[in-house]
């Protein structure tokens, strides 16, 4: 039997059911993320407060075990711990009016939905890649990314692996990555886990170095070699993810020609999700219009710096 004409259909109620928007928000949203798939994400959602105190404990050692002895005790020491501030709250909206609704494609509605979860992923991407950069000592510049230097950067290594001077950068080369891999062994960093975070400039000169694109090298054929797709995968095991967000750095000169890069184990970096990518729309009778809003608390700190290198390398 046919229903008649005064019954309500899922078409004529749209903006009461919300639930894909928020699906294809967060699809994109873990799409489009690089840095923070890669550190420790801690999940605090629905609980209370603004700070998170996460303990750094320092490593114990092994003891010789003598003959009718007691074992040997390991004092745990003070341990200050480090303090997460959850004091991030990015948020993208869009104002509908009525009259775009009525006439605009169904593509417009997941125009916004994509570039709703994109912009709240870059925003956390770029606040991680920003903190990391903090182990060296530096504030943000108003204006962006370009960060100020505020005290010698003994910890800040250049492309082929010296100590940055806080003049002009040098290329990525082979023997650089071997550093910056030392230097974590040497802080006995655990392997797994480790990964490259490098600006495009770094990629197109990773491209450039045989050893990680021909054949004798890498041991790829056909479509799986890089200097057919130009994908530059992994480099000593570890896995080399490309980011425009990278930021850039200000030399002793005041000039923002060198751009960051990094080697980090997820453990370097804490991110704390208080509330995950939400998004809501609400009809404003005022306006005639949907208000869609993308949103996001979080708070993003460093808690072992001595499990990430940060490298500057010139930006072209």
């Amino acid at each position: 039997m046919a229903f008649g004409t005064d019954h309500i259909v899922v078409a004529e109620v749209p903006n009461f059911i919300p639930e894909l928007w928020s699906d294809e928000v967060i699809a994109v949203y873990k799409t489009n993320t690089v840095a923070a798939s890669r550190v420790r994400v801690l999940n605090h959602r629905g609980k209370k407060g603004d700070t998170i105190k996460i303990p750094t404990p320092a490593r114990g050692s092994a003891s010789d075990k003598a003959s009718d002895t007691i074992v040997t005790f390991i004092e745990h020491g003070t341990d200050a711990g480090v303090d997460i501030s959850i004091n991030k709250h990015k948020e993208y909206s869009r104002l509908i009016e009525d009259i775009v609704d009525v006439q605009a494609l169904e593509s417009l509605r997941r125009f916004y939905t994509d570039d709703g979860g994109y912009a709240i992923a870059k925003q956390v991407d770029q606040d991680i890649l920003h903190e990391l950069f903090r182990t060296g000592g530096a504030t943000i510049n108003a204006t962006g990314n370009t960060l100020l230097t505020t005290s010698t950067f003994d910890t800040i290594l250049e492309g082929d692996g010296t100590a940055w001077d806080e003049t002009t950068a040098t290329d990525i080369t082979d023997a650089g990555i071997r550093t910056f891999i030392k230097t974590l062994d040497d802080q006995d960093v655990p392997f797994a886990e480790r990964c490259m975070i490098i600006p495009t400039i770094v990629k197109q000169d990773l491209l450039g170095l045989a050893r990680f694109t021909e054949e004798a090298f890498v041991g790829e054929r056909a479509g799986a070699n890089s200097v057919r797709n130009g994908i530059v995968g992994n480099v000593y095991g570890m896995e080399v993810y490309v980011s425009t967000n990278c930021p850039l750095v200000q030399d002793s000169g005041a000039t923002a020609d060198n751009v960051a890069g990094y080697v980090l184990q997820r453990d370097a970096l804490v991110l704390v999700e208080q509330m995950g990518v939400r998004s809501q729309s609400q009809y404003k009778q005022e306006y005639l219009a949907d208000l869609f809003t993308v949103d996001m608390i979080y708070g993003v700190k460093v808690v072992r710096d001595t499990n990430v290198v940060t490298f500057v390398v010139p930006t072209t």
